[in-house]
């Protein structure tokens, strides 16, 4: 019997990543996987399949990929570009390889615009016939965009060249009704534009993707060089550490739970990262005085990549043992393997053994209006530069949340200051950060500049 193929997409919150199992009758291949592989291999399992072949399009900078792990359980073959000159055991695949499961061919061509080693992934199915009938586009083309080729100090004009060469000769060539599945959707850093659609197809694309519809190749690279977001720092060390090879997933231990008492000598004795998970409310409540503050309900494992110092161990404040656990997994998404403990019985019972606590006051639009009319505060808005541009506060400073790390010696401690963002979250990393480096009097504007639109203090 011929396989018909069978294409199943995993998507991944927060970091936005999409991967794909494509199968045929009995064997199937896992595409751009992400670093918890058990997902493939329980769909795998329920589907009747053995994973037999494992696709990377490129050493994704912004999640630690699970080939090795998946590679470790299934004994299926890793392939990936030869030019990224992977370390580990693998086959690499140039322009014009092909690789055959069952009755599906992916042809391989090679996209360089991203970054200098892409590659993508044409599938045909050849028991229905031998037309292209979908695209695995990895960072080259995303629903509404393409990668941002800025991610490689002084190459991104070459290579958002190369990426216009890609697109115009390879991508856009194929049929229309050709399916494009993408590595990331919107959330993610890895381009400016992508739409919230997941999937889509080279004909829509054609027509609505701002980028294929440039046609001259200067103006081109002029757009995917010119004013594009902020790259979170984790972009810089998790393309070597996927090309080199992650640390197996199963080699990394669970967080140990620790009493208040050993979880304050551990602080103590050591360089350790002290990051509390909790909502923003809870952190401005009540807190460990030097702990980083990143929301775990928030865009946890992007804001942890970008700010947080590598390669330390790092403690965790959490509610319950199943939020160490799901913060430590994300964190090990970008490259933060050493997640060493959790606060047992958290804040309740910190406070209960008699140490220290600090506390970041929730104020109202009403009452920051108050303060900085009369001189007796600063507002700084930490939100993008782009949503500045947009709109912002005339009485406020602009220091995006992720600069205050290097930034924060623009304000003076001295004086009561009051982070702004959209909401509260990204304040409240800001009012951390602050915290951290002696500023005593901070606030954050509890609903951000959201609160302040309604309460009309702000456009």
């Amino acid at each position: 019997m011929s396989a018909k193929m069978r294409i199943h997409q995993f998507f991944v919150p927060g970091i936005a990543h999409s991967s794909y199992i494509v199968a045929g009758n009995r064997t199937c291949a896992v595409i751009d996987p992400a670093r918890d592989v058990g997902r493939y291999i329980d769909a795998a399992r329920d589907m009747g399949l053995r994973i037999t072949h494992i696709l990377e399009t490129h050493l994704h900078a912004d999640f630690i990929s699970g080939h090795l792990d998946l590679a470790e359980v299934t004994r299926a073959e890793i392939y990936a570009p030869r030019s990224g000159n992977c370390a580990f055991p693998h086959k690499g695949l140039v322009e014009g390889d092909a690789i055959t499961l069952e009755d599906i061919r992916f042809r391989v061509i090679e996209t360089a615009g991203h970054t200098p080693e892409h590659i993508c992934y044409i599938a045909t199915d050849t028991a229905r016939g031998d037309s292209p009938v979908a695209l695995f586009s990895g960072d080259t083309l995303f629903v509404g965009d393409v990668g941002r080729p800025d991610l490689f100090p002084g190459r991104a004009e070459a290579l958002a060249a190369s990426l216009y060469d890609n697109l115009h000769t390879k991508i856009i060539t194929l049929p229309d009704e050709c399916e494009v599945y993408p590595a990331h959707g919107m959330g993610s850093l890895c381009g400016r534009a992508m739409a919230a659609k997941r999937t889509s197809t080279i004909g829509y694309e054609k027509k609505y993707n701002y980028a294929l519809n440039i046609g001259n190749c200067r103006e081109f690279i002029s757009a995917l060089t010119s004013d594009m977001p902020a790259a979170p720092d984790h972009f810089a060390r998790c393309s070597e550490i996927n090309r080199a090879g992650p640390a197996l997933m199963r080699t990394l231990p669970q967080p140990a739970s620790l009493d208040p008492n050993s979880f304050f000598s551990r602080i103590q004795g050591s360089d350790a990262i002290l990051l509390d998970s909790r909502s923003y409310p809870a952190f401005s409540g009540v807190h460990i005085p030097g702990a980083w503050h990143i929301d775990l309900s928030g865009n946890f494992a992007t804001q942890a990549g970008w700010i947080l110092p590598p390669n330390r161990d790092i403690l965790l404040v959490v509610e319950e043992r199943r939020q160490a656990e799901e913060a430590a997994l994300q964190l090990r998404r970008v490259g933060f393997d050493r997640v060493a403990g959790f606060l047992e019985g958290g804040m309740l019972l910190w406070g209960s053994a008699g140490l220290p606590i600090g506390r970041v006051p929730v104020i109202t639009p009403q009452e920051a209006n108050a303060l900085i009319s009369g001189g007796g505060a600063i507002l700084v808005d930490v939100r993008s530069k782009e949503e500045w541009q947009e709109s912002h506060a005339k009485r406020s400073v602009h220091i995006p949340w992720h600069d205050l790390r290097i930034r924060y010696t623009e304000l003076d401690p001295a004086v009561h200051t009051i982070v702004m963002c959209k909401g509260g979250q990204r304040a409240s990393i800001s009012a951390s950060i602050l915290k951290m480096h002696g500023f005593q009097n901070v606030s954050n504007l509890g609903g951000g500049y959201t609160a302040c639109q309604r309460a009309g203090f702000v456009p």
